[in-house]
């Protein structure tokens, strides 16, 4: 991977236009890759400090300079714009605002809002990690230093009294107990410089103009019903059955909050109280009627990844009215081609294979 970055390094920071196939707006946004290390205290031959986690971080800018996160692979679920589609864009007249500090901008927001949560992620688990092995280690290394601090006490004793061990004698054990006593200072040494953990700063390197189909259609003059009514449609639709699973995990006890704006994979994260443990459900909602059901590439990708704890959501909407909700557990079990973005699935084919949760 070293060697296809540094090959190809340039043509991420020349950057590329993308379509969001998903998204029925009009407004476009530039989407900025980040790169994220983490340092602990110990050093390199260089004298640098270790790396021990890095992460590619994504913050989408819109026009007004507003950011918000991005999710953990959004050009999963975006394609490549067309050629014929270029000339449409480029009458967008983008130029000056493409041309601002989006860097600026998504590096400061993700200081602030992204940096903290990895650092937050890597020192839990770090910290977990190193004080089992302190304790391990102060548990086996004391047992030996123990060992040879009294053999060495009895080799000494013998030789006084003129028996003489061949083989082994008082100071070689000595000198045993004092190395294991050093080696046991040095590790846990090392071990504290582990847990020093210290960001660096994000690092861009590299970036797409996403361009939602809705404003392409717009721009293609397609949709003869109005440019905004088929969006004005679906948003409600989706608000509407987003806000009927939220209801339903209060109803189920649990504490869902809204990251569909984080584009993670799911739309809701609902935490099990007294045990930390989350539910990820994706919300698909449905006209009454319709046959079949998009997934984005990163939505099966995520639910493969977390088949335990994912959750699709399927909501059919009547009339402004919720009129069916199913839960369905591991919906999906092949991943998409690697050259899709979305798939569409049968929904009725998909009810039916899924493992309902009441």
């Amino acid at each position: 991977m070293d060697l296809i970055k540094e090959q190809y390094r340039g043509l991420l920071k020349q950057g590329a236009v993308l379509v969001d196939e998903k998204d029925t707006g009009t407004e476009p946004r530039a989407l900025i890759y980040l790169e994220h290390s983490i340092v602990d205290g110990r050093t390199d031959a260089g004298g640098n400090r270790r790396v021990v986690s890095r992460q590619m971080q994504f913050v989408e800018i819109d026009q007004n300079n507003q950011a918000r996160q991005a999710g953990y692979a959004p050009y999963l679920d975006y394609r490549p714009l067309a050629p014929e589609e270029l000339p449409l864009v480029q009458s967008l007249n983008l130029n000056q605002w493409l041309r601002q500090a989006l860097e600026t901008v998504s590096i400061g927001y993700a200081i602030e809002h992204m940096v903290p949560r990895h650092l937050s992620e890597v020192k839990e688990r770090k910290e977990e990690l190193v004080n089992k092995t302190i304790a391990a280690v102060k548990d086996r290394l004391t047992k030996e230093i123990a060992y040879w601090d009294h053999r060495a006490e009895e080799l000494k004793a013998q030789e006084q009294a003129g028996k003489i061990n061949a083989r082994l004698n008082s100071v070689k054990a000595r000198r045993r107990a004092d190395e294991l006593q050093a080696r046991l200072t040095w590790r846990l040494r090392e071990l504290e410089q582990e847990k020093q953990l210290a960001p660096l700063p994000p690092v861009v390197i590299g970036g797409a103009l996403v361009i939602p189909a809705g404003l392409l259609a717009s721009l293609k003059r397609e949709s003869g019903s109005g440019p905004g009514l088929f969006a004005r449609v679906t948003k409600e639709v989706e608000e509407l059955a987003m806000r009927a699973v939220m209801e339903r995990e209060i109803a189920l006890g649990f504490e869902p909050r809204d990251v569909s704006a984080e584009k993670c994979g799911y739309d809701i994260e609902s935490r099990v109280p007294g045990t930390g443990k989350l539910r990820f459900i994706e919300v698909k909602g449905r006209v009454a009627g319709a046959r079949t059901i998009t997934v984005t590439k990163n939505e099966i990708l995520t639910a493969l990844n977390k088949p335990d704890d994912y959750i699709l959501a399927v909501v059919t909407v009547e009339n402004n009215q919720v009129t069916g909700l199913t839960y369905l557990t591991r919906p999906f079990k092949n991943q998409p081609d690697f050259a899709a973005t979305s798939v569409n699935y049968d929904l009725n084919e998909l009810l039916n294979r899924g493992e309902q949760l009441a």
